[in-house]
Formats: C-alpha cells, structure tokens, sequence
C-alpha cells in the first residue's frame, strides 16, 4: 500500500505548486488535517468557476495522486457559495481551496466518469 499524504499537507504542496506556477490560490474552507475529502474551486477570472472534488470509490490512483472529478463548470459565485455550503452540511471536514487560472484547471486533470 502506498503511503498517502494527509489533507493539510497535500493542500498546502498543492497551493505551493500553484504559486510556483503564478496562480493565486487560498483556502476557503479548512477540514479535518489527516483525511478531510479535497474540493478545488476554479476561477476562471472571468465570472465562471469550476469545481472539482474526489471521485466516488477510490480517492487515489496507482501511484498515490488523488483523484477528481468535475463536478460543475461555469457556475457564478452565488451558485458556487450553495453548493459548497450544502456540501459542508454533509460534510464539515471538507476543504474547499480556490485557484485562480484563467486557461485552465490548475493542472489537475479530472476523471473521466
């Protein structure tokens, strides 16, 4: 079995990642540090935002990356804001971090479900 990255951590390498990139990104929402399921919000910069979220069943691949799945694109905020607060009503450990990247997905690359 391969070692998996807590929560916190993956978070901040992944921001780190984007920043070395030149993509601001912040936390939202701060979940559980060891095991709290990972939400991605994309701003596009443009009004539309993407949100990406762990794939049901197995959250990470043959080599230990986790895995997403888009779950809505072009959504504007006020959409965005309801739907991530219904997901923190199920869930209070989630994350939800924010990448601003207007070509792209903050160099995840989703499931194909």
């Amino acid at each position: 079995m391969t070692p998996r990255l807590k929560s916190r951590i993956w978070v901040e390498a992944f921001l780190r990642g984007c920043q070395f990139q030149g993509k601001f990104g912040a936390v939202l929402h701060a979940g559980h540090d060891e095991a709290g399921a990972v939400y991605v919000v994309v701003n596009h910069l443009n009004g539309s935002h993407s949100l990406l979220g762990p794939t049901p069943g197995e959250a990470y691949d043959d080599d230990g990356n986790r895995r997403f799945e888009m779950r809505a694109q072009d959504l504007q905020w006020p959409e965005l804001n309801d739907r991530i607060s219904a997901l923190r009503r199920v869930d209070s450990d989630i994350w939800v971090v924010e990448i601003e990247d207007r070509d792209g997905l903050a160099g995840l690359a989703p499931e194909k479900l």
